[in-house]
């Protein structure tokens, strides 16, 4: 089981690295769902002698006021032989076999977090200590609660304090640590009333009771260690830390236990509850109690651990790559995701996303129902019919048929159809920028890369301008050759009129009887809508000829060709990543790195079990 314990400090001590300290974040946390037992106790409670005496050495600073500033996590690795030492996580590598050189390095750490400050901080400190005469144990020494601030603190100190001991101490997974001393009353325990708030039934609080010999003569803590005066569902454990005399004399901890076993041993008070007094009873104890605790959460924590590193990786994919550092890096990320934003266009054209089908309502819905819209047979009325074919004969009138005022009837017709035509071009041309748009929100990377967003944007839209500007001069030809060429049988093929039924004695506005006029504006009618249905097919195949499959082959062939051209510099402008999106993927990376480490380390816990 002793592996447990050693997994979760490996696990701690990744996560501080890593940047994951359990406070609020935008980020999933390990170092929450972590089993830990954490130290809580108002100042002068004993707190810091407790903890020397689990361990068995003076390391912790001292003084008045709030000494403890950052949360100190405390990791003891029992080693069979050899010279105890201490290591800090922040210094990799270096042994201290000096403690008081420990205790200096808590201080000078804390105030390079918080500065000469006094103030506190959440950012906790890993010290690990490989000792014989200590029991695999991880704790957690929190600052001492306080109900004043001093000199150089600021009016919320007491405030802080407690919030950050309450971040810790409210979390399911946090075994509580309460101390209290035994020579002031329980009721006012700032430790207990605390505990009490997140742990009413006293499911995970262990209490221990400092100061036992300091008692005023004629009274004892029997009914506090017994569990009468205030009941846990742990049992009370009294130690007797050494005195401030004795801290001054430099009295080893291998004595003071000693001295501590003795007391309760030879105190009568106390005699029956010796087996389970004292600070080596408590660190055994705290040690079996973690190692269960541990052994309990580690289907959960797998659980959690695997779901967490899908969600990681789900969001890093959708943040993109990381930028390259180099041009050639650059200039292929940037046509990747071209690529990438090209080939979703064209599914949209395709049919595969939606959009496309709009181009084809155009050509089916919108441009025939244009066409119906012009009523030729109104443009071919009576009065319309005689005023073109009267200007056609001139001073001469025809002497077989009307032939110049058919062909201006004809021309004057059809090219009315370039309007409904124009309109067409526009209209699909409008669907195809439309998509465009859509296709930038599609393509993931694109949103990462505003400037190139925009650019891509631009490129696209400039070469549906230009294939909007050619799909018109190609169809507007259309019509006009319909207008310039005559199809000659559909008039061989109509009943011939030799005679053109005028007067001529009728005024030169009146050369043509109204039967006959009726029948040139039926026959012209009778050929434009002829012309008109051709045009109705011919022109949508000039618009995808001309647009649609120029889009879908050559829409970004401009700018690729701009894009061979540009220098790193320019390259780097358009990489222009949103400060914020590159932090968030950096985190990321951090967080799935320390998952996946976690996830490693408690499969092999798990395996050598």
């Amino acid at each position: 089981m002793e592996n447990l314990i050693s997994l979760v400090n490996k696990l701690q001590r990744a996560c501080t690295a890593l940047g994951d300290h359990g406070e609020e974040s935008a980020l999933p946390t390990l170092w929450d769902s972590l089993p830990a037992i954490a130290v809580v106790g108002g100042q002068s409670s004993g707190k810091s002698s407790v903890l020397e005496s689990i361990v068995g050495r003076d390391f912790l600073p001292r003084g008045s006021g709030i000494v403890t500033r950052r949360p100190l996590v405390l990791q003891l690795h029992k080693i069979n032989e050899g010279k105890e030492y201490g290591e800090f996580l922040h210094l990799p590598r270096k042994k201290f076999t000096d403690f008081a050189a420990v205790r200096k390095e808590i201080s000078d750490e804390t105030d390079r977090e918080t500065g000469r400050t006094k103030q506190i901080s959440t950012v906790p400190i890993h010290l690990s200590i490989y000792s014989p005469n200590v029991v695999n144990l991880t704790l957690i020494d929190l600052p001492g609660l306080t109900k004043v601030a001093v000199d150089g603190q600021s009016d919320s100190i007491v405030q802080d304090i407690e919030n950050m001991v309450r971040s810790f101490i409210e979390k399911p997974n946090c075994i509580i640590l309460a101390i209290s001393p035994a020579n002031q009353d329980l009721a006012t325990s700032d430790a207990i009333k605390i505990s009490r708030d997140v742990d009413p039934k006293g499911e995970r609080t262990f209490g221990v009771l400092t100061k036992i010999d300091l008692m005023d003569k004629g009274t004892d803590a029997v009914d506090i260690l017994e569990g009468k005066s205030y009941r846990l569902q742990f049992p009370w454990i009294g130690v007797v830390n050494r005195s401030q005399a004795d801290i001054n004399k430099s009295v080893d901890m291998i004595n003071a236990r000693q001295r501590e076993r003795e007391y309760f041993a030879n105190t009568p008070e106390y005699k029956h509850l010796a087996h389970r007094m004292g600070s080596e009873h408590l660190g055994i104890m705290l040690s079996k109690h973690l190692e269960t605790v541990i052994k309990s959460r580690i289907p959960g924590l797998q659980s959690l651990i695997s779901k967490s590193i899908l969600e990681l990786e789900m969001e890093l994919d959708r943040l993109g790559k990381p930028i390259a550092t180099d041009a050639g890096g650059k200039l292929r990320q940037i046509m990747d995701t071209c690529r990438t934003f090209d080939q979703i266009y064209k599914e949209h054209l395709d049919g595969l996303r939606p959009g496309g089908d709009k181009i084809y309502n155009v050509f089916d819905g919108q441009f025939p129902a244009a066409l119906k819209r012009l009523q030729f047979d109104k443009h071919l009325s009576m009065e319309n019919v005689r005023k073109l074919i009267s200007e056609a004969d001139g001073y001469q009138p025809h002497l077989i048929a009307p032939e110049q005022g058919y062909r201006r009837l004809i021309e004057s017709t059809i090219v009315s159809i370039k309007g409904p035509a124009e309109a067409a071009v526009d209209a699909v041309h409008s669907i195809l920028k439309e998509l465009v748009h859509k296709a930038i929100s599609e393509t993931a990377d694109l949103k990462l890369y505003p400037t190139l967003r925009v650019d891509v944007g631009n490129a696209a839209c400039e070469s549906l301008d230009k294939m909007r500007d050619e799909s018109k001069k190609a169809t507007l030809k259309l019509v006009d050759m319909e207008c310039g060429y005559l199809t000659v049988d559909f008039f061989r093929k109509l009943p011939q009129d030799v005679e053109k039924g005028g007067n001529p004695t009728h005024s030169i506005f009146d050369r043509y009887n109204d039967s006959y006029l009726r029948r040139v504006g039926t026959t012209v009618l009778s050929y434009v809508n002829m012309v008109c249905e051709g045009l109705q097919n011919s022109i949508p195949k000039s618009i995808v000829y001309c647009q649609v499959r120029e889009a879908k082959r050559s829409l970004l062939d401009h700018f690729f060709t701009e894009l061979a051209r540009m220098e790193q510099k320019q390259l780097s402008a358009m990489l222009n990543e949103d400060p914020a999106v590159m932090e968030r993927r950096v985190a990321l990376s951090k967080r799935l790195e320390l998952y996946k480490s976690a996830e490693a380390e408690i499969s092999s816990a798990a395996w050598s079990k």
